[in-house]
C-alpha cells in the first residue's frame, strides 16, 4: 500500500503562521480565565467506553472513535457484541472526562472548584468549514456551586475572553431546559416525548417553524398540541430581552413554569449586563436546545455574525457527576469554539499585537566558520534586546526564501556575505 502525505480526512496539519495565532489565542484564554480564578487541569485523551456511552452525550455518542482491545484480550473470532472487542474510546468532549476527574479527586479539590481545560477531542463527524474530526476545545466549569453565580461567572469570563481577542457585536443566546419542558407541558405533550420534540425544535434555524411543524406531525403528535406549541415561539420572536421574554412566558404558562426558574434567568441577565466588559448582546432564545441530554438547567450559546453559526456554548449539568459517585454535584460549564475562533481570525488577516520584531539573518553558504561566530554574537545581542532572530543559510533562490519567511512573520532581512 502506497504511503500518503495527506492527513486523514477531517484532520489537518497546522502550519507555523496558524500555530503562532493558536499559541497567542491560547495564552489570552488562559490569562483571562486565570484572572477569574479558574485552575488548569488535564485528563487523558481516552476514556473507558462505558463512560462515553452512558446516554448523556446526545448525538456525539454516535460519533465516538472506538479503540479495539489489545493483544490477547482481542479475539475477533469469538466476539459476539461490541463490548467483546472495544474497551476504550477517544473523548468527544471535555465535560464527561471532567465529571470522572472530579468524582475521582473531589477530596483533593476546593468547593466550588473552577476548572480550565484546553485539549483535543475527537468526533467521527462529517468535516465541514470550521469543523474537524480532531479539534481543540476550551472549557471552563464550576463544580459544587448550586446558585446562578456559576452561570454569571461563566458568561462574564467567556465574553471577556472573546472581547480581548478583538470580537465585537456577538450574541450570547440564553435559555433554560426547564422552560423548554414547561412550554412542552403547557402545549399538551407527554414528558416521555420531550427529548424527541427538542431534537426537532433544535432544527428551527435550518427548517423554520413550518418545517418543525411538519416534522412533528410526521412523528404523530397531535396537531392541537403542535399548533399551541409553535404559537408560543411566534409570540416570542420579537421578545429578545431576557426579562421581557421570561415575564411573558411566566404569564402565559402560569403554573407550568416555576417562578424560581423564571426569576433565576432574569437575575443572570441583569448581573451579566451590569458587569460586562465586552461588546455583545444577551438575548433570550426559547428555541435554544443544545444537543447534549445531560443539561438540566440554564443553557447558553455564542453566536457570531461573521460565522453564521454557533461558536461555543454550555450550560448546567447537575446530574452527571452523580452517575460516577451516586451523589449529585451541581455543575455548570462553558466551552469556546476554539477552531472557529481561529478560522475567523485567520480569514480576517489577524495580526498578533505587540509581537517582538522578527529579523532573519541570511548567511552565505560559503561563509567561514570564524566569521559565523560574529553573526551569532550579533544575533545574541538582538535577542537580548527583545527581537526574534532566525539565523539560516542563504538559499540559491533568495527571493523565494524571503517570501516564505515573510509568511512566517519575518519583517527584516540581513544578509551576510564572505567578502
Amino acid at each position: 500500500m502506497a504511503l500518503s502525505k495527506k492527513p486523514v480526512n477531517g484532520m489537518k496539519d497546522i502550519l507555523p503562521a496558524e500555530m503562532e495565532i493558536r499559541d497567542y489565542v491560547t495564552s489570552v484564554i488562559k490569562d483571562t480565565y486565570r484572572s477569574f480564578g479558574f485552575t488548569p487541569i488535564e485528563t487523558p485523551c481516552m476514556e473507558n467506553i462505558a463512560n462515553l456511552s452512558n446516554k448523556q452525550g446526545g448525538e456525539n455518542e454516535k460519533l465516538i472513535f472506538k479503540v479495539l482491545k489489545r493483544g490477547e484480550k482481542l479475539n475477533l473470532e469469538t466476539a459476539k457484541e461490541e463490548a467483546d472487542v472495544v474497551d476504550f474510546g477517544m473523548r468527544y468532549d471535555l465535560t464527561v472526562p471532567l465529571s470522572r476527574f472530579y468524582a475521582n479527586h473531589a477530596n483533593d479539590l476546593p468547593t466550588p472548584f473552577k476548572a480550565l481545560q484546553i485539549g483535543s477531542v475527537w468526533r467521527a463527524d462529517r468535516p465541514q468549514r470550521g469543523r474537524y474530526r480532531q479539534f481543540t476545545q476550551c472549557d471552563i466549569d464550576i463544580l459544587g456551586e448550586p446558585s446562578n453565580l456559576a452561570e454569571i461567572e461563566l458568561i462574564t469570563a467567556t465574553t471577556t475572553t472573546i472581547g480581548r481577542l478583538g470580537f465585537k457585536n456577538f450574541e450570547i443566546r440564553i435559555n433554560e431546559r426547564r422552560i423548554l419542558k414547561a412550554m412542552a407541558a403547557y402545549s399538551g405533550f407527554e414528558e416521555k416525548d420531550y427529548d424527541s420534540i427538542f431534537i426537532t425544535l433544535d432544527k428551527m434555524d435550518k427548517i423554520g417553524l413550518e418545517g418543525v411543524a411538519a416534522e412533528l406531525e410526521e412523528e404523530g403528535y397531535a396537531k392541537e398540541s403542535i399548533d399551541k406549541y409553535l404559537e408560543l415561539f411566534e409570540l416570542l420572536k420579537d421578545r429578545k430581552d431576557v426579562a421581557e421574554g421570561v415575564a411573558f412566558l411566566k404569564d402565559k404558562l402560569g403554573d407550568f413554569l416555576d417562578q424560581e426558574v423564571a426569576d433565576s434567568l432574569t437575575e443572570i441577565a441583569t448581573a451579566v449586563n451590569a458587569t460586562k466588559n465586552a461588546e455583545f448582546t444577551l438575548v433570550f432564545d426559547p428555541t435554544l436546545v443544545r444537543g447534549m441530554s445531560y443539561y438540566t438547567g440554564t443553557i447558553f450559546e455564542i453566536a457570531m455574525p461573521e460565522l453564521g453559526a454557533a461558536c461555543g456554548g454550555g450550560g448546567r449539568y447537575d446530574k452527571m457527576i452523580g452517575k460516577f459517585t451516586g451523589n449529585d454535584v451541581p455543575a455548570c460549564g462553558f466551552s469556546i469554539g476554539f477552531e472557529r475562533i481561529i478560522l475567523l481570525l485567520m480569514e480576517s488577516g489577524f495580526k498578533i499585537p505587540e509581537r517582538p520584531k522578527r529579523v532573519a539573518y541570511l548567511v552565505e553558504k560559503k561563509y567561514p566558520a570564524e566569521k559565523l561566530v560574529d553573526v551569532m554574537k550579533q544575533a545574541k545581542e538582538a535577542r537580548e534586546n527583545g527581537q526574534q532572530v532566525l539565523v539560516v543559510r542563504m538559499n540559491k533562490n533568495k527571493k523565494f526564501q524571503k517570501e516564505q519567511l515573510s509568511k512566517e512573520g519575518y519583517e527584516e532581512f540581513e544578509e551576510f556575505f564572505n567578502k
